[in-house]
């Protein structure tokens, strides 16, 4: 699984530039456009950070269900109560099907 986002492939890019104009200069369209697949494929830079506990229930309820709404999730715990507070963050990393566990730091794909 790859997680370079699209910043990281700008750095890349960058670099790639730096050292060919500092060596002999020769940097082709084929560079080019093996940088822009990368940075197409790339996730965005700003992906939700979410806890866990919602991660989880986003990967469980996703396939599933097409509602947080769904009565059998309806416990109104912590984690529904977070969900509510920070709905536009959920929503994205629902959308997205990729975010950032708060926790660890560590990428989620769906």
């Amino acid at each position: 699984m790859n997680n370079e986002t699209k910043r990281d492939v700008l750095l890349n890019a960058v670099d790639a530039l730096s050292d060919a104009q500092a060596n002999d200069g020769s940097i082709g369209y084929q560079d080019a456009d093996l940088f822009m697949a990368e940075y197409d494929a790339a996730l965005p830079d700003d992906l939700p950070v979410i806890p866990e506990a919602v991660g989880r229930m986003i990967t469980k309820m996703k396939p599933t269900c097409n509602s947080i709404l769904a009565s059998q999730y309806r416990d109104y715990g912590k984690d529904h109560r977070w969900i509510i507070k920070h709905y536009d963050t959920f929503a994205r990393a629902w959308l997205l099907g990729v975010w950032i566990v708060e926790e660890t730091g560590e990428v989620v794909k769906l």
